[in-house]
């Protein structure tokens, strides 16, 4: 098996595991960018989600127009192309980072990428809470707060784990895309190291690097999510 794969994938055994080029670097660097930008893209995102189903029409603190002024935001992050924001935000990952390239610069641009897609996801998800559960809080007498964390974000809570891990394979696919100029991870081994030296094995471990890792996020977010769902109905 071993004499197989050096014979089949010589360029994957030539880039070696270690080093600042190994895989295990690539694949940390990965990790570390999809970790840190969830954190920050997801608190974001979150803290948008939770304010537009709160002073939306319907919500306990209806305000047209500071709906308008979050709904307006996230719109207009979602509507420039990962590959665009990047360049866009440059100077502001300089000004914050001191760099515009490698893994940690790169969570600047990821975490505003990511934001406004989970804040629409979390919207959605809360939408989907009952409004009787909510009427009936509130006729309870339950704060404001109460309803936001006890309501909204528990009845929701399979949901935001079902659209957290759609979010996750979102990213994973940004950070790809990041990596491919300058970021490192994953995406720079595929492009830098495969497909601009033509080394289309290297190309191809570091796609099923990429695919196992989304599967991963997948399974784990699916079982999760079931497994909430099933404790809150039992």
């Amino acid at each position: 098996m071993k004499t197989w794969f050096i014979t089949n994938f010589p360029n994957v055994v030539q880039q070696g595991w270690g080093g600042e080029t190994g895989w295990w670097t690539s694949i940390t660097q990965t990790l570390f960018m999809t970790f840190w930008s969830a954190i920050f893209g997801g608190l974001f995102g979150l803290i948008f989600g939770v304010c537009l189903v709160l002073f939306d029409t319907d919500g306990i603190l209806p305000n047209r127009a500071i709906f308008n002024v979050f709904d307006k935001i996230v719109s207009l992050f979602r509507a420039v192309p990962f590959i665009i924001l990047l360049a866009f935000i440059a100077p502001v990952t300089q000004k914050i980072v001191g760099t515009q390239i490698g893994t940690t610069a790169a969570l600047v641009p990821l975490s505003v990428g990511v934001f406004p897609f989970y804040a629409r996801q979390v919207q959605v998800a809360l939408q989907s809470v009952n409004h009787s559960t909510i009427e009936s809080a509130q006729a309870l007498g339950s704060t404001n707060w109460d309803i936001i964390s006890e309501v909204y974000l528990s009845e929701a809570f399979p949901e935001l784990i079902r659209v957290s891990t759609v979010t996750l394979i979102s990213l994973v696919g940004l950070t790809a895309m990041a990596g491919a100029i300058g970021a490192g991870g994953l995406g720079n081994m595929a492009i830098s190291y495969g497909y601009n030296r033509f080394a289309n094995d290297v190309t191809l471990v570091a796609t099923i690097l990429v695919v196992i890792l989304v599967l991963l996020i997948q399974v784990v977010g699916d079982l999760w999510a079931k497994w909430v769902n099933h404790t809150q109905t039992n």
